[in-house]
């Protein structure tokens, strides 16, 4: 299977996260380029993953959908680097999101991670999602977070390291399966191209 193979190769260490490089550029090239790689989150007895399949690029005081529109406060700090660091926010009273902060230090930038399609764990996902269907597992930026147990206590959590991470495994897949669309979910600046997802995926949220 898959989801084991994949599990025994990240518990062996022999695929590593990706690097700081990756996340020190713009914002919406590494929101595209997230598309198809693997968020992994190694916990105490069991190895959870799944393909990126929607992101959602985040700018700084240019950008009124951002929440370092209005500059740093305690809450967005990490959002202004160093890049390749988790930005975990709680929003509408019931669910936390994750975003993986992106540009040169002291420029706020953050990738939203909307959608994954679940690789391994998939049992403990299903367990903290209350085993809903399997396509609403983690198609959404609250439900892979409820699955994989992320909350604030992950925020500013280093993406370079072996806790929770993101990789490249296997075939990359094709710039024409990726949809350029605008965001969702928010009143402001919605019209912006910012959102990506892989078209195929059953599990992207929004089309």
């Amino acid at each position: 299977m898959v989801s084991t193979k994949l599990e025994s190769i990240i518990s062996a260490s022999k695929i590593k996260p990706l690097k700081k490089s990756f996340y020190e550029r713009n914002t919406q090239i590494v929101a595209f380029e997230l598309i198809g790689k693997v968020l992994v989150s190694k916990q105490s007895e069991v190895v959870l993953s799944g393909k990126i399949v929607e992101t959602e690029a985040y700018f700084g005081d240019q950008d009124p959908a951002s929440h370092a529109y209005c500059g740093m406060t305690p809450r967005n700090q990490v959002m202004f680097g160093p890049a390749g660091f988790s930005y975990v926010y709680f929003t509408y009273g019931n669910h936390h999101c994750l975003n993986v902060v992106t540009e040169k230090e002291n420029v706020a930038g953050a990738v939203l991670i909307r959608a994954v399609e679940p690789i391994s764990g998939i049992e403990t996902m299903k367990k903290s999602r209350g085993y809903v269907a399997h396509k609403q597992l983690t198609n959404g930026p609250g439900k892979l977070t409820q699955a994989f147990g992320i909350t604030r206590e992950h925020s500013g959590k280093d993406l370079t390291q072996d806790e929770l991470f993101c990789v490249t495994e296997g075939k990359e897949e094709g710039l024409l399966h990726i949809q350029v669309a605008t965001r969702i979910g928010i009143s402001r600046a919605k019209h912006m191209p910012y959102r990506f997802y892989l078209t195929a995926s059953p599990f992207v949220s929004v089309r």
